[in-house]
């Protein structure tokens, strides 16, 4: 007797239980928020995009900057023992974004799918036009600068050497960032 034919205690084979037919997987259909690691790391070979396409738009045109301050420091030739080190580290960081660019989409795409143990960073950013002041006092000085070349012919040859002071006030503005976030966040840990 084999397992197709056992009989069971009347003496009868039982009947053969046909199998139900599943229906086929629906196939899952592909969040139209979501965003391609691939794309991002691709984007990121010009630094800082892939993390402007994932929505992380502060943090994209910081890495812009980074690599453009980089490239600034080596073309003028003004640290020419310093130029291995500038080097490396630009290599180096120009890596580092094209990775953080592919993570970052990851992590955006899997908390976009409800995973409940993640959360996205605070400086994540959804696509919109919100306010700026550094960002804006920034176009507008660069916008009134590059007007008077074009439309009064001044000469643009002061920026040469005083191009260091935009990176100074942009740190200055971190810097001062950072400190009210630490005290802001005191004073809520505090209560």
């Amino acid at each position: 007797m084999n397992a197709h034919t056992r009989e069971d205690d009347t003496g009868q084979a039982p009947p053969y239980v046909r199998a139900t037919t599943m229906a086929p997987p629906q196939p899952r259909l592909r969040d139209t928020r979501s965003k391609s690691p691939a794309l991002a790391a691709v984007l990121s070979m010009m630094p800082g995009l892939g993390q402007v396409y994932v929505g992380y738009y502060q943090r994209g045109f910081v890495h812009a900057a980074v690599v453009a301050t980089l490239v600034t420091i080596l073309a003028s030739g003004t640290v020419d023992r310093l130029n291995p080190l500038f080097a490396l580290f630009m290599s180096f960081f120009w890596l580092y974004n094209i990775i953080d660019a592919a993570r970052r989409a990851s992590l955006y795409n899997d908390a976009l799918a409800g995973n409940p143990s993640i959360e996205l960073p605070q400086d994540f950013k959804t696509p919109g036009l919100q306010g700026s002041i550094f960002g804006g006092a920034a176009l507008i000085v660069g916008g009134f600068i590059l007007l008077l070349h074009t439309r009064f012919g001044v000469s643009l040859e002061w920026v040469e050497q005083w191009w260091p002071v935009a990176p100074m006030m942009f740190g200055a503005y971190l810097l001062a960032r950072a400190i009210q976030d630490r005290r802001t966040s005191r004073t809520t840990d505090s209560r």
